[in-house]
């Protein structure tokens, strides 16, 4: 708000006062363009459309201060034109002052580095006093770079002090927002503008290196002579060439530590070695199939320094003196290899040839080992609990996760829809049960066997299906291994015994004698049934089974059965 003294009162608090009407506060317009061309104009009024103060001069005071010049005290006064008015949004467009320099950022929870060195670019825009900070982006940093400051006055310090270029040189900290960066050096025209302000600059520093970047660069190339060894002559001559040597692991020292048996192979084309342990049946060990991979084992490592941890397990081969060689296995003495001891007890006779030939000063001392002789555990199955099958629970048994018992596809394919049936009645001490006729169907797919009895008039007994199609055991056989009833049973005049119940056979099918007789010599028929079958199919003499037909039957029993002939 503008602010008002009175006349003849000196600028004191009290002597103000404050137009509380005014609304306008901004600038009056210093540029134009005409035809593209930018005019420069003076202000004819203030801010907040107010008057100029040269408008408060009297007449006689603006002649003075045009007619009024400076007193020379030497030479000859004279007139300079009046300089043309430049607003300074011209005169400083475009002139930016650029310092280059840098800022720690710290890394936390990282072994490697504690910090990084990120470089970059203070721009001091002189038109509007305005900073902005940047990074310079490099590919694939994983960092946010780029613009890191927009472009905005930067505050100095918690007072609401603003950065000046006054206030900026080189070999200098410029804290903003919490962040320090540190200037290092600046382009030519900044240098330039500077001095020419009459600010001396400092010694410009160089940037730090990141050590993160250092760390990561490839190191030179050192070239080593390489060895006069014949590699590809050891190939051709001991390829497929192996030593084997059996040997103890010595674990007693350790807490429910035994000895184990391994293998060790050594491969001569190339002079590596693995180890494998030898797997015991039922030893609650995990069947690992490697205790030691295929590899070159070091004998000697030069000595590191003190400084250099002794706990790295990778080993360069030009940090190796000397690696493990067949002279060094030797049978009946003990062997350290990767901190644990192995008692070489004895070796193949590829081994024993091997030696002979090349190293006969070795003698081989193969050791007696006492082995614990294991008795065979056979597979008990338990007795049948009667639920289910008994294939369903035989497979509980024989699996943790159990499948379905397998069936003879090829039986069911050839035998499908075949049936044999035949006339029974039942055999009962009562009274009631005289007179009952039943059905009995044998189906050859699957071996089992259903019961349908047929329905007499007045006789107080509703026929129809006496019993489900299931596999019939025969009497006098175990549960765990019962024996089931075939069609070389079925005889006529035979008695079945179905579940405690007696049935004695009294006719058959046709197709029964048909059938027995053309796989009489694959299945075994006994003649007796067949001689049975033979009488009691003469012509007129299955009354009985005709008899039922005309009853109702069945339907799975009829089901796909060929006609009689």
């Amino acid at each position: 708000m503008s602010v008002n003294t009175a006349h003849g009162l000196p600028f004191l608090p009290g002597n103000t006062f404050r137009d509380i009407t005014r609304s306008a506060f901004h600038r009056s317009q210093t540029l134009g363009y005409k035809n593209g061309y930018a005019l420069p104009r003076r202000p004819t009024v203030g801010i907040g459309q107010q008057a100029l103060l040269s408008e408060h001069l009297i007449q006689s005071e603006i002649n003075q201060l045009l007619t009024q010049t400076p007193i020379l005290g030497y030479g000859t006064a004279t007139d300079r034109p009046p300089l043309d008015f430049i607003p300074a949004h011209v005169a400083y467009d475009k002139k930016v002052l650029r310092f280059y320099g840098y800022f720690q950022q710290e890394v936390h929870h990282s072994p490697d580095e504690r910090y990084r060195v990120r470089p970059v670019e203070i721009c001091y825009y002189v038109e509007d006093d305005s900073m902005c900070v940047m990074e310079p982006e490099v590919e694939n940093s994983g960092l946010p770079q780029g613009k890191l400051l927009k472009r905005h006055r930067l505050p100095k310090g918690q007072q609401g002090e603003l950065y000046h270029w006054k206030d900026l040189n080189v070999a200098m900290d410029l804290r903003v927002y919490g962040t320090v960066y540190r200037i290092t050096h600046c382009d030519p025209f900044t240098q330039e503008f500077m001095e020419s302000q009459g600010i001396v600059l400092n010694d410009p520093e160089p940037t730090p290196s990141d050590p993160y970047t250092c760390g990561r660069r490839k190191p030179q190339l050192t070239f080593i002579t390489p060895s006069d060894y014949d590699g590809f002559r050891q190939f051709l001559t001991m390829d497929r060439k192996v030593l084997r040597f059996f040997a103890l692991l010595d674990d007693s020292a350790s807490l429910y530590g035994e000895k184990r048996p391994v293998v060790m192979q050594y491969y001569l084309v190339d002079d590596s070695l693995d180890i494998r342990e030898v797997q015991q049946p039922n030893s609650g060990r995990d069947p690992f199939p490697l205790l030691l991979r295929r590899q070159r084992l070091p004998k000697n490592i030069k000595a590191a320094g003190q400084t250099f941890p002794s706990c790295v397990l990778e080993v360069s081969k030009h940090e190796v003196e000397e690696y493990y060689s067949p002279k060094d296995f030797r049978v009946g003495e003990e062997l350290r290899l990767m901190g644990k001891c192995f008692l070489l007890y004895d070796c193949d006779e590829f081994t024993r040839k091997y030696y002979e030939e090349h190293h006969p000063d070795i003698v081989l001392k193969p050791l007696p080992v006492d082995e614990n002789p294991q008795e065979d555990c056979k597979m008990v199955i338990p007795p049948y609990n009667g639920f289910g099958s008994l294939e369903d629970s035989v497979q509980n048994c024989l699996s943790l996760v159990p499948e379905p018992p397998k069936k003879d596809l090829i039986k069911l394919l050839e035998n499908d829809h075949k049936v044999l049936r035949y006339a029974a009645r039942l055999d009962s001490q009562s009274p009631q049960d005289e007179g009952r006729r039943f059905i009995l169907s044998y189906f050859l797919a699957n071996d089992m066997v259903s019961i349908f009895e047929t329905s007499k008039r007045n006789s107080g007994i509703i026929g129809g299906k006496f019993l489900e199609k299931t596999r019939i055991p025969k009497p006098g056989s175990t549960i765990n291994n019962p024996e089931y009833y075939s069609p070389a049973d079925f005889a006529i005049g035979a008695t079945v015994e179905v579940f405690r119940h007696r049935f004695v056979l009294t006719d058959a099918d046709q197709y029964v004698l048909t059938y027995l007789e053309s796989v009489s010599e694959q299945d075994h028929i006994p003649e007796q049934t067949l001689s049975s079958l033979r009488r009691a199919l003469r012509p007129g003499g299955h009354a009985d089974l005709n008899h039922t037909r005309e009853q109702p039957s069945d339907p799975t029993a009829d089901e796909g059965v060929p006609a009689s002939s």
